[in-house]
């Protein structure tokens, strides 16, 4: 991604009001993304968003500068990013657009492009849109501009796609489930999906009000889900992030199942139900008890870079169904064509249901090995990275753990973060590694 100057592994993402997230670039950026899409006949984007305030701002932005370039726009309003990526297959629509900074701050939007199969554009294409920018803007004929029109029956048709996933033999009555939203773009859906198959729902996170987005809430932080969880004694509880790509679950204890141990018990299922095809991709985060576990079933399992992006990828390359970060992002390309919250929380759900067994009991297969991750927030143009004490202190912590633990020093695609990962087999032993590390970053 070195050569790109604004899309990152998630599209173009930043602090509203400061460039490159602003409405004169959005303007521009539609227009750009117009002209480019346009080569190969587009004429119809769809463009939904999550609930930050400043998605106003932006849609508005965006569909002027697609109008000038003679591509009309369909709103959808706020929708979760899987959601557009369906809606924009079963519209027939050239292309769509999402509006979020998914787990992001309200402060921060970003903009992100699907093509018309719903899948992420290819890297050539954000190229092209790129050398598009550097171009003056002008505008087509005024007898081609595009026009603007809203989808106003969105939310229901993404709501029959979830439901239609889960097995119609199975049933979720008997189970009350604990859904927080992140006050994000799943509030008016993943409820409803959950209650209309049978469940008793409790509702967190529902009550979006433009600035609450992921605000202690979400697959992000799920204490508040984990509390809830033990106080209504439900059977187990869902965190959606900012625009619903991904999920984090906690069982009946309160107990964190993060997108290792969902894809652990997808796959393990997909083989008890002989649907598996092929292996498994994780990234080079993914946790080594999930290559451990998979191993002992017989399941191949590959990494791929950070980002789902690469999941994808590697997935396509192998001609492979099933891939997931350990932050959220679970792919079922047998599903759909991107990462999708409630469509794997539905798989699990699947997995429970036809077993008879609790969340709880449907991890126990896998032992986690202690990981532990340090954000290190980057300040100023200097790259800590080149610094002697930082490869010195990675170089002790490799030297340390040997074949028996990892470490992984990144920065983040989406965040001006450098993210530092220990894992090992004694909690203690990785902690203090990290920290080393971390201070190092910071000295």
């Amino acid at each position: 991604m070195s050569n790109r100057k604004y899309f990152g592994t998630d599209g173009i993402r930043g602090k509203v009001g400061e460039y490159p997230i602003t409405p004169d670039f959005a303007l521009k950026l539609g227009w750009a993304a117009g002209r480019v899409l346009a080569k190969d006949g587009v004429k119809k984007v769809l463009i939904g968003k999550d609930t930050r305030i400043s998605g106003y701002m932006l849609e508005s932005a965006l569909e002027a500068g697609f109008a000038s370039a003679g591509v009309a726009a369909a709103f959808t309003g706020p929708m979760p990013t899987p959601a557009i990526a369906y809606l924009t297959r079963t519209f027939r629509a050239d292309a769509g657009v999402v509006i979020s900074a998914s787990h992001n701050p309200f402060y921060d939007n970003g903009i992100k492009f699907f093509s018309t199969e719903g899948k992420k554009l290819d890297d050539t294409i954000e190229l092209e849109i790129e050398a598009e920018l550097e171009k003056e803007i002008d505008c087509v004929e005024s007898k081609q501009l595009g026009r603007a029109s809203r989808i106003t029956d969105a939310a229901g048709r993404y709501i029959e796609f979830c439901k239609s996933t889960f097995d119609h033999d199975l049933s979720l009555a008997g189970l009350k489930i604990v859904v927080d939203c992140a006050n994000g773009a799943t509030y008016h859906i993943a409820p409803k999906v959950l209650r209309e198959l049978g469940a008793q729902v409790i509702k967190i996170g529902c009550e979006p009000d433009g600035v609450n987005i992921n605000e202690n809430c979400g697959a992000t932080d799920v204490k508040a889900l984990a509390k809830c969880v033990i106080d209504e004694k439900a059977n187990l509880g869902f965190a959606l992030d900012g625009d619903g790509d991904r999920i984090i679950m906690v069982d009946h204890e309160g107990r964190k199942v993060d997108g290792d141990l969902i894809i652990y018990i997808i796959a393990r299922e997909a083989l008890r139900q002989g649907q598996l095809k092929g292996g498994v991709v994780g990234t080079l985060m993914s946790n080594m008890g999930l290559e451990i576990a998979l191993k002992k079933l017989g399941i191949p399992f590959v990494r791929a870079k950070v980002g789902d992006r690469y999941v994808l990828e590697k997935l396509v390359e192998k001609d492979w169904r099933l891939g997931a970060e350990n932050s959220g992002h679970v792919l079922l390309l047998d599903k759909t064509t991107t990462g999708d919250g409630i469509v794997a929380g539905l798989q699990v759900l699947a997995a429970m249901v036809r077993n008879d067994m609790s969340l709880a009991d449907l991890c126990s297969g896998m032992t986690m090995l202690p990981q532990v991750l340090i954000n290190v927030r980057l300040s100023g143009e200097h790259d800590p990275l080149n610094s002697t004490t930082v490869k010195s202190a990675i170089e002790q912590a490799e030297k340390q753990l040997g074949h028996h633990g990892r470490v992984l020093i990144r920065k983040s695609g989406t965040e001006p973060l450098i993210r530092v990962m220990v894992e090992g087999s004694n909690q203690h032993e990785v902690q203090k590694l990290a920290q080393n590390i971390a201070a190092a970053l910071t000295a």
